[in-house]
């Protein structure tokens, strides 16, 4: 496995390339990504927080480049400046999704710009429910929120969540399942 980072040096932000390859190698081996090369793009010029994963052609040789735009590696509490907890959680969940691909029975899933909001909102609990698994420090109540706000705010689909947050080894079918029913008003 190789990880490139780019840009090296940073101009508009305070961010490490070195910290940023360091979590996503120990990320990477972690998730059994060890035979991936990956190349991470950080668009320092903009404060947003997208994060967007090109799979190369899909082969298990192919390169994967995660794109994402500083924001989604910043401190919060300090503009500008890297938190490793954000790298480590936007870069994780962008691994997740990788792994999934990959080798997760994730296979048959629409391409990431398909995907409904919901879908895209249950994916995101499934990967950093798994993160949090690791080690990795996330906000629960942020992710719910999120959930929340694509599948109802309701006990019904709260419980979806914990479904999601708390599964391990899932295939597309499955969460697509658990995402369309979280949806859907209890009896």
């Amino acid at each position: 496995m190789s990880v490139m980072v780019s840009p090296q040096e940073f101009k508009f932000v305070s961010y490490d390339a070195a910290l940023i390859e360091r979590v996503v190698q120990e990320l990477a081996a972690a998730l059994g990504l060890a035979d991936v090369d990956l190349h991470i793009e950080i668009d320092e010029t903009t404060p947003l927080a997208k994060v967007a994963i090109d799979y190369g052609d899909g082969s298990a040789a192919a390169a994967v480049t995660i794109r994402a735009d500083s924001g989604a590696l910043e401190d919060t509490k300090r503009p500008r400046q890297q938190s490793e907890a954000a790298t480590a959680g936007s870069l994780g969940r962008a691994l997740l999704r990788v792994h999934d691909r990959r080798i997760g029975g994730f296979g048959e899933a629409p391409p990431d710009n398909e995907l409904t909001l919901a879908q895209v909102a249950a994916w995101d609990t499934y990967c950093v429910g798994r993160l949090e698994r690791l080690g990795v420090h996330v906000n629960q109540q942020r992710w719910l929120y999120n959930f929340r706000n694509r599948h109802g705010f309701s006990d019904h689909a709260d419980e979806h969540f914990g479904t999601l947050w708390h599964s391990a080894g899932l295939t597309w079918g499955e969460l697509s399942s658990i995402s369309e029913a979280a949806g859907t008003t209890a009896s």
